[in-house]
């Protein structure tokens, strides 16, 4: 791809993550409850609703081919938004700030162990889905009225996103 620039994909990380939203994962402190038979790791992120109301969905993803040329960016600009893997498979994450554009400088590209999901926060920018395997993901953000998705397109090229 003329222009673009290859990404450096860092593994997922609470505080590598924190200015993009959050990681969800199970902590370290869970609660015992339902006498003992079950553990909550509760309130495990910040869900924002501008209007609207909590949207569950169940995502299908196809196993994307790397390298993958990264040409746009999207943004949730009236809610958060939530995926959680329901199969132990990784998959990438890439984000930018929120800003009225991204912020070309400032892309960065996550790995997840399998195990962690990730809250981006509202109107950060961030990539679909990229799931190296095809497998399953439970969704929750903002449904209801008002356009709650702006496209972004790299102009000039855009990035190269290989596994690490």
């Amino acid at each position: 791809m003329t222009g673009s620039r290859e990404l450096a994909v860092e593994a997922l990380t609470a505080s590598a993550f924190a200015l993009f939203g959050e990681v969800v994962e199970a902590g370290a402190a869970p609660e015992s409850i339902n006498e003992g038979t079950a553990r909550r790791y509760a309130d495990l992120a910040t869900i924002e609703l501008e209007g609207g109301r909590p949207r569950v969905s169940l995502y299908r993803a196809e196993a994307r081919s790397l390298p993958l040329a990264i040409t746009m960016l999207e943004r949730h600009p009236l809610g958060s938004q939530l995926f959680m893997p329901l199969s132990p498979e990784p998959f990438m994450v890439v984000v930018a700030p929120a800003a009225p554009v991204p912020d070309r400088s400032a892309v960065r590209a996550f790995l997840t162990n399998g195990r962690q999901g990730v809250n981006y926060r509202r109107g950060t920018w961030h990539h679909p889905l990229i799931a190296p395997r095809a497998g399953e993901f439970l969704v929750l953000d903002r449904g209801g009225p008002g356009a709650n998705c702006d496209e972004f397109r790299f102009t000039g090229g855009g990035f190269l996103l290989r596994l690490p």
